[in-house]
């Protein structure tokens, strides 16, 4: 049996979305349990040209919730106003909460549909695998990643295993 659309994508963002909400909740701990100023990891960036951690979270869930795409259908509109990591946990369960709607059903078969995605001025077509397998997966796991490292990198003990995530 050949691996679907679905298959390749949703039990994949859902499974490491999960991971990330682990290592985010250990985040709280380690904050809260030292008394550190929580926005200090919010607005931590790796380098100064890269996104903050909190933009690292907001931009995986976009990522996963634009698998939606696939069925023809925009992605459903988030604030991106979080200010704390319990909000940012919480942007991660809603995420999931919406990916557990998705049926097989809407994103089986979309192979070669084409998805057309504007940024700026500037309109790019994928085709369906195109875009989940080069554009979607790749850009929502180098966000996990980041955000994972950033974690890492402030004495948040998290590891392999957190990363990702149960199962």
């Amino acid at each position: 049996m050949a691996l679907s659309m679905f298959q390749a994508s949703v039990p994949v963002y859902i499974k490491m979305l999960n991971g990330l909400a682990n290592c985010l909740k250990k985040g709280a701990a380690h904050y809260a349990e030292r008394k550190l100023d929580e926005g200090s990891l919010l607005n931590y960036r790796l380098f100064p040209d890269m996104f903050t951690f909190a933009k690292q979270v907001q931009e995986a869930t976009n990522h996963a919730r634009n698998v939606v795409r696939l069925a023809g259908q925009e992605p459903p509109k988030v604030e991106e106003n979080e200010k704390s990591l319990a909000e940012l946990i919480a942007r991660v369960e809603k995420t999931v909460e919406f990916m557990n709607t998705l049926k097989p059903a809407q994103i089986d078969g979309t192979e070669d549909k084409v998805v057309t995605l504007t940024r700026r001025d500037v309109s790019v077509d994928y085709s369906g695998y195109q875009f989940l397998l080069q554009r979607s997966i790749p850009n929502f796991c180098f966000h996990c990643t980041t955000a994972y490292n950033i974690l890492r990198h402030n004495g948040v003990a998290v590891g392999k295993r957190d990363y990702l995530g149960p199962g």
